[in-house]
């Protein structure tokens, strides 16, 4: 999906502005790339995030039943309520699968980086992607933290090479920063992330790393990304798969000097909505760059009795293979919609169900009150052709909404994940 750069946005109800920049975007925030090979060879495959200043954390992780180590450490570090100063990435070997040689490679992992940064080992965060089941070697992450230590900066493409150091099968980088006001002192919020295959809303579905200087009680900060995953990460899917990874971490170090927030007051408020923004953008971004993709696919459900009604339809929509190979065929066959949505647990009257494709490249109702519509086929072709395709559900039953996001189902996505090991 083509990137908007450089894009400065000003909404009138948040005051939220879009700016330049990703995980360094905030003060006190550096980060680092280096090329550790452990998997690949030839590019970067490790990152680094760092704050001068300790950071209260706050963390989402996958709900599948195998977790892998990296997952196990950060989740005790996060619900121990520790401090944070650093979080070591790296992509190629997903650390999943791998016993106590798993937890033991974490573990030197934050040794290494205690010992390079300066910093207390047990805050030290880890984070794995890439292929489950290879152990990775531990000399090589350990070198590699020693690289990413020397080349860290705050700079704009410090962050950018993060960004792309943690990239699989991703085609593009992915992050995102913004800037916003709590209590008269400018905050800024910025992240990255990577997901491209393996990713179905279930908790979170890819990793994303997310950095602010906003001033922010651990509890308040926890029960903004829990609350806000709902409505972003786990909305979007590429391919059914819930990852062994998963892992979404939100770092607070305080340093724009706002009054902290503690409780559900105006400030809180105001920092959801920015959080909001920044998870949208890096789930619709992730979603568009599924593995293979040639679209994103966002389905909008309206008129719905209730939000859940209204999100287990639009879900059922976006997973529907025969509704993403459609997607991929620019074939409004739209059968496959309503098949989805019946199929998707939710009640309601398919009678009374109208049904829209949108793009770019124009709007066009194929379905009203539960029936086909005469429609242009060539018109319907040309607006399916587009980077995103909209479909639009109206159940007329309510006023609750919901919107789900991911991507067309390509002959790529078989050749990528076929020989995904070599």
């Amino acid at each position: 999906m083509t990137e908007r750069k450089d894009r400065a946005e000003m909404t009138d109800r948040t005051q939220i502005r879009q700016i330049e920049g990703g995980v360094t975007a905030a003060k006190g925030f550096e980060a680092a790339s280096a090329a550790a090979e452990i998997k690949y060879k030839g590019r970067t495959d490790m990152a680094l995030i760092y704050s001068e200043a300790p950071c209260t954390a706050a963390g989402t992780f996958t709900s599948n039943i195998v977790k892998a180590a990296p997952v196990k450490w950060d989740m005790e570090a996060v619900r121990a309520g520790r401090d944070v100063h650093a979080v070591v990435v790296n992509s190629g070997i997903a650390n999943a699968c791998t016993g106590e040689e798993g937890i033991r490679c974490c573990r030197e992992t934050a040794k290494a980086a205690a010992q390079a940064l300066s910093i207390p080992e047990d805050s030290v965060l880890v984070g794995s992607t890439g292929v489950i089941g290879m152990q990775i070697p531990v000399d090589r992450i350990c070198r590699g933290v020693q690289l990413l230590a020397a080349a860290k900066g705050s700079t704009l493409e410090h962050g950018t090479a993060a960004a792309q150091a943690i990239m699989t099968t991703d085609t593009v980088k992915k992050e995102i920063a913004v800037t916003f006001t709590l209590g008269g002192k400018q905050v800024t919020l910025g992240g990255m992330s990577k997901g491209s295959g393996m990713i179905h809303p279930n908790m979170c579905t890819m990793l994303g790393y997310l950095t602010t200087d906003a001033a922010i009680s651990k509890e308040m900060l926890q029960k903004a990304l829990s609350t806000d995953i709902c409505d972003t990460y786990n909305m979007i899917s590429v391919d059914g798969d819930t990852s062994t990874n998963d892992t979404v971490l939100l770092l607070a170090n305080g340093l724009a000097g706002n009054p902290k927030i503690t409780e559900e007051n105006e400030d809180y408020h105001t920092f959801l909505r920015a959080l909001n923004y920044v998870n949208t953008y890096l789930a619709r971004r992730m979603a568009g760059d599924g593995e293979g993709a040639t679209a994103l696919l966002t389905a909008k459900v309206i008129h719905a009795s209730s939000k859940e009604q209204a999100v287990m339809i639009s879900k059922s929509i976006i997973t529907s293979s025969l509704t993403k190979a459609m997607i991929f065929g620019h074939d409004a066959n739209f059968g496959r919609v309503f098949c989805a949505m019946g199929y998707s647990g939710a009640e309601f009257d398919p009678d009374k169900v109208d049904l829209t494709f949108e793009s770019a490249a124009g709007s066009i109702r194929i379905a009203e009150n539960g029936r086909g519509l005469d429609f242009d086929e060539e018109e319907a072709k040309k607006i399916l052709s587009e980077e995103e395709v909209i479909i639009l559900a109206d159940i007329k039953m309510g006023e609750a909404e919901a919107t789900a996001w991911g991507c067309d189902l390509t002959y790529d996505y078989v050749k990528i994940n076929a020989d995904y090991r070599s």
